[in-house]
Formats: C-alpha cells, structure tokens, sequence
C-alpha cells in the first residue's frame, strides 16, 4: 500500500513539472537554463555522490562517468554529423529553397536531440523508482528517506522531459514523453521491489548517467538558452536550477 501511494505521488509530480513547462513555453530559453542547471545540479549533487558510496571508490565512480561523457559526445556527434554534413556540401541554385533545406534539416536535429535527452531522463526517472524499490528492501525507513529525495526532484524531471522536446517537436509530443517519464519511476519501484541487484553494480549505472547528465547539460542545454536570447537571465536560471536542486537534496536528507 505504502509503495502504491509512493508510485502515485511521484507520477502526479512528474506530470506537474511538464505542465507547468507547457504552460510557459514562451519562455523556453528560460525553462532551458533552468533545466541544465537542475540537470548539473542532480549529477553532481546526487547522482555522483550516491555513485561514489555505492562503488566504494570515487576515482572508479568518476571514471566511468568520464567514459559515459566522451562515450556519448561520440553518439551524439554520428548521430548528427550528416545534418552537418550535407548542410556544409550540397549546394542550391535558389537561395529562398536552401534556407527551407536548412531550416528542415535544423529542425530534423532538434527532434533528435531531444528525444535523445529525453530518453536519458526516462531512464533516469526509471533508475528513481528502481531506488525506491531497492531501499525499501532494507528498511521502510530507508525507503520513506528515498523516496522523499525522488518525490522531490521529480517536479523538476517533468520539466526537464518537456523542455528537451519542445525545442526540435510539438507539444504533443511532449505530453508522450512527458507521460513514459511520467510512467518510468512507477515501473522502476515495481521492478525494484521484485528484483534483487547488488549495491555496486547500481552504482556503476548512477555512475553513467551522471556522466550523461554533464554532457547533456554543459554540450546541449546551456548553450540552447543562450542561443538568440539575453544572456543575464538564462545565466540567473540556470544558476537558480542548481540551487534548487541543492536545497531539494539538503532538505530530502535532513
């Protein structure tokens, strides 16, 4: 029952963060720079740390999330060097129907990319409920603990998952992947709860995604607030998303 009531709450969570990011998606950028500093906030704040006591040794933990960086600077750098590629080669006669080229094949990358982000964060909201699961395999202390740390950042994951879709797709695309992050957490504490894993082998995947989340937020995010927007104030947001963070995971564990 109590784990029922848990799924609930950090569903209804995760859904109110991307509503709330649908609502002013006017202010995108902002919502942007709010997101990379929520996304640094939890891999350095959370992820990493968390990792660290799993694995049992930092430089190990770091390692791997080092690994996870370049691994996915890679993919990311395949998955759209043709966009790049056939933009820089191919040449056209009229100049109003290259601009449309470009602009499509813009656009074509933007959906990618942010379905790529998005579905990092899935897994992250699904590696959530995985740890609800698992914690309160130990204690129901353990698991009320926990699932506060989640149900906490969980409002600001919804925002995140809408904010990576908006950009390159439509707002109903967002609900779709506003809906598995939605669904992610709740599958992950009902595996979690079934399923016995070792501490260090969840502290190897903590480990990868903190390296994903650094990569997406300081290679993608921050950079996307910042393009054709003032400066100031996606700089104040993306600060304040790390500070919200920080005061989200002081309080979880106090």
């Amino acid at each position: 029952m109590t784990l029922a009531l848990i799924a609930l709450a950090v569903f209804i969570a995760t859904l109110l963060g991307g509503f709330f990011a649908l609502r002013f998606k006017d202010k995108l950028h902002l919502i942007v720079g709010f997101s990379a500093g929520a996304v640094l906030g939890i891999a350095f704040l959370d992820l990493i740390p968390e990792a660290v006591s799993l694995v049992g040794s930092a430089s190990r933990s770091l390692t791997i999330s080092l690994v996870a960086v370049l691994v996915y600077m890679i993919i990311d750098r395949i998955f759209f060097m043709h966009a790049h590629n056939h933009d820089n080669t191919h040449e056209h006669d009229d100049s109003h129907k290259h601009d449309d080229v470009h602009e499509h094949e813009v656009a074509h990358e933007d959906k990618n990319r942010g379905m790529l982000r998005a579905g990092s964060l899935v897994l992250h909201s699904f590696l959530d409920g995985l740890a609800i699961g698992f914690s309160f395999q130990i204690s129901a202390v353990t698991g009320a603990v926990v699932a506060v740390a989640v149900l906490a950042h969980d409002f600001s994951d919804g925002i995140n998952t809408v904010a990576a879709i908006l950009k390159g797709g439509t707002s109903v695309r967002a609900k779709t992947w506003l809906m598995l992050d939605a669904l992610a957490p709740v599958a992950g504490i009902i595996v979690g709860s079934l399923v016995v894993i070792s501490d260090t082998m969840l502290g190897y995947v903590l480990s990868v995604f903190a390296g994903l989340f650094v990569y997406i937020a300081l290679a993608d995010m921050v950079p996307e607030s910042f393009h054709a927007h003032p400066k100031k104030w996606t700089t104040i947001m993306t600060i304040l998303g790390a500070v919200f963070i920080y005061i989200v995971i002081h309080f979880a564990h106090l």
